[in-house]
């Protein structure tokens, strides 16, 4: 029977928000877990992010990364970044509230924003993890 290989973090944000970070070293997947856990709504940022969230309060409940670490790998130019690809299946409405949701915090302590420009009119959300989430693990 194989043993499981887990990490686990407990951590308060300067808004006094509980964090509990865990880390499932052999599925590779880390999962942020910020206050209490509730009913929440999921949604696909990319093929390795999901953020889960009350709809009504507009909080975060937990962050979903899995292949974390190929996820906060550093390059020579930088953290990799990843398209927020899955959005664009979303309703506008709910769009806005999870750009709103991953650009504060506790989210932005973890995951970070920024947009590549396609042309005059048209940005590309993308995200990359927080080093310090990789330092926590």
């Amino acid at each position: 029977m194989n043993e499981l290989k887990l990490q686990q973090v407990n951590t308060i944000t300067p808004e006094g928000i509980p964090v509990q970070i865990v880390y499932d070293q052999e599925a590779d997947i880390l999962e942020i877990f910020f206050g209490a856990n509730e009913p929440a709504t999921g949604v696909e940022l990319t093929d390795y992010i999901l953020l889960r969230f009350n709809r009504q309060s507009h909080r975060a409940i937990s962050l979903t990364l899995r292949h974390f670490s190929i996820l906060a790998e550093r390059t020579e130019y930088g953290p990799r970044s990843y398209a927020l690809d899955r959005l664009a299946a979303v309703p506008e409405n709910l769009r806005e509230q999870v750009l709103r949701i991953i650009t504060t915090q506790p989210v932005n302590q973890f995951l970070r924003l920024s947009y590549f420009q396609a042309s005059p009119t048209e940005r590309i959300p993308f995200t990359y993890v927080e080093s310090q989430t990789a330092l926590a693990v």
